[in-house]
């Protein structure tokens, strides 16, 4: 009798695990079928990857997990389609919270600060990159996926295939964070105004050179010039050529940390970031910052950096809506959709979703759109081989402080939204790609017309010049806050540019003494260099073959280039690059 139970129990456990597969199976089809299309991977490779996800959950289905990101649509997409896709496949449950970037930013160096879980897995942004091997918090992901997660690391994950892994790679090379999403701050124009007959010719009477796509400030100025006080007026309303914004806010400190120094020629040649200063004008030498002022062998406050903060004030006075002065990064973000602003300079490709919107003034009847997006144009301290813009890399970040087990699961979860199987699906929706398969697929070959560039430039060759804030910043959440606070006081008319940026590299110089006195960061913490004349590190640079800091130009306006839009995308390549 008790042979009889056996054998009934351990069929009854049979059953009900086939019955468990088929039911994950099911549910992985019914995804498929509906909802992860179009995928680089064929229907019966999406189900392999599906049925390892739906294997490699059962030690912790019935689980639920913490995940946290910031507001941005791809995210919201995780958060309301993806958590009920995946819950559904592996029988875990994932609570996602969608905050504010600022609120993340908070969160995480509290429990950075307190060694105290929070959530069980983060999207922070790779800027981070130079905060997490120094504290020794956060989960080495390359010897992660070798060791204590290599039972929970996707098979079919293909590193090689994300085009940020460098954006997350600590100096040696070792993975920290992988990329979930990544926009870019480019150049934005209205491509029907360029175009335009009359508006080219009355241009080229004026500069004596053709309207196009500006490869440098100076003609980025002479066109916010043109379409400000010249053209004055389309269509009856009234036109700027520039758009920008101002407010003593903490979102002025993205509108500068996001490289706009690097735009304009600060910090030194190198990519993803200057070495050995890079875009925020910190010095570092090996791996320990040595300082960010000019007497420390910085350029935070050196004639590149006061130069990009001058004339960011001077083309929002002279060139933008009156009321751009006054406004947040999010009050400001959509105005060129009401189709009145000619050109931005600074525009993040995370917009292209809400100005592609059928019936806005920036639209056309068949749906393409009267704009365009290029590569940003370069300030007078540029030189080539330096960085030339930002890129947004919202990246998966797990902490150590998060009970092994909840860490494995949350990296699941993690590596489901980035997978191959809906990897090409959610690029659709929010337009923000991390790998280079997705870029390439032929959906968006097909949708391309209609995204103003955006394809175009993810597949060329320049998009290496745009990058995350890199390794020489060695506390962002620290060091991030003090820009917005002193820019603003230029911003303000409270200080002139170089006291501000003197006031900025003052204060940035304090914070790498606290931790360099602190010890917290170990043997890659500060190390502050002995003040020195500005003189001193000049001849330095020169010396040493470098290029930060500059000396002052004697012109600071050199000749204005411009480029045929249609001319640029044609010179860049049609076919993917080959792997390997």
């Amino acid at each position: 009798m008790k042979r009889a139970i056996g054998i009934s129990l351990a069929t009854l456990a049979i059953a009900l695990a086939a019955g468990s597969a088929r039911a994950d199976e099911a549910a992985a089809k019914k995804w498929v079928d509906t909802e992860f299309q179009p995928s680089t991977l064929s229907k019966d490779e999406q189900m392999k990857e599906l049925a390892w996800f739906a294997e490699a959950a059962k030690p912790f289905k019935g689980m639920e997990i913490s995940i946290v990101s910031e507001s941005l649509t791809t995210h919201d997409y995780e958060s309301k389609v993806l958590t009920k896709a995946f819950e559904e496949i592996t029988g875990i449950k994932v609570k996602h919270d969608i905050i504010q970037e600022g609120d993340l930013v908070e969160k995480l160096q509290t429990t950075l600060q307190s060694g105290k879980s929070v959530y069980d897995g983060w999207i922070n942004d790779s800027d981070f990159i130079g905060t997490h091997p120094r504290y020794n918090q956060t989960v080495n992901l390359s010897e992660w996926m070798a060791g204590d997660g290599k039972a929970v690391t996707d098979p079919m994950l293909d590193l090689n295939d994300f085009i940020g892994k460098s954006f997350t790679s600590w100096i040696d090379g070792k993975l920290y964070q992988l990329p979930d999403q990544q926009f870019a701050n480019l150049y934005w124009f209205r491509y029907d105004w360029f175009t335009r007959p009359d508006i080219k010719e009355k241009f080229k009477a004026k500069y004596g050179y053709e309207l196009g796509v500006p490869l440098n400030w100076s003609a980025y100025e002479d066109i916010a010039e043109f379409f400000t006080n010249d053209i004055k007026e389309i269509d009856g309303q009234k036109v700027y050529g520039h758009m920008d914004y101002g407010k003593k806010d903490p979102s002025l400190g993205w509108r500068f940390t996001d490289a706009w120094l690097s735009m304009a020629g600060n910090g030194d040649k190198g990519l993803p970031n200057g070495r050995p200063v890079d875009e925020w004008g910190i010095r570092m030498e090996g791996c320990n910052p040595t300082g960010s002022s000019v007497e420390r062998g910085g350029d935070t406050n050196g004639p590149a950096a006061v130069y990009a903060v001058t004339k960011y004030l001077e083309w929002l006075k002279k060139y933008a809506p009156p009321q751009a002065a006054g406004m947040t990064f999010y009050d400001s973000a959509l105005i060129p959709a009401q189709g009145n602003v000619a050109q931005q300079i600074f525009w993040y490709t995370a917009f292209t979703a809400d100005m592609v919107k059928p019936g806005t003034p920036v639209v056309n009847a068949d749906g393409t759109p009267k704009w365009r997006m290029a590569p940003s144009p370069h300030g007078a301290y540029w030189k080539e081989g330096m960085k030339l813009g930002y890129q947004d890399v919202g990246s998966l970040t797990l902490l150590k402080s998060t009970p092994l087990e909840r860490r494995k699961a949350a990296w699941l979860y993690q590596q489901f939204i980035v997978s191959k199987t809906v990897s090409l699906k959610k690029s659709h929706v929010g337009l923000t790609f991390i790998r280079e398969s997705d870029i390439w697929d032929k959906s968006f070959t097909e949708r391309a017309p209609k995204l103003g560039g955006l394809i175009e430039f993810y597949r060329s060759p320049a998009r290496v010049q745009w990058t995350p804030t890199g390794v020489n910043v060695p506390d962002y959440a620290k060091l991030s806050q003090l820009w917005w606070q002193n820019i603003g006081d230029a911003s303000s008319g409270a200080k002139t540019p170089q006291q501000a940026m003197d006031a900025l590299a003052t204060a940035q110089d304090a914070v790498l003494e606290r931790l360099e006195k602190s010890g917290v960061q170990g043997a890659c913490g500060p190390k502050l260099n002995k003040k020195q004349t500005a003189e001193y590190w000049f001849s330095k640079s020169e010396k040493d073959g470098n290029i930060a800091p500059q000396r002052k130009l004697a012109n600071e306006r050199p000749k204005p280039e411009t480029i045929d839009y249609d001319t640029l995308i044609k010179s860049w390549p049609a076919t993917p690059p080959k792997k390997g």
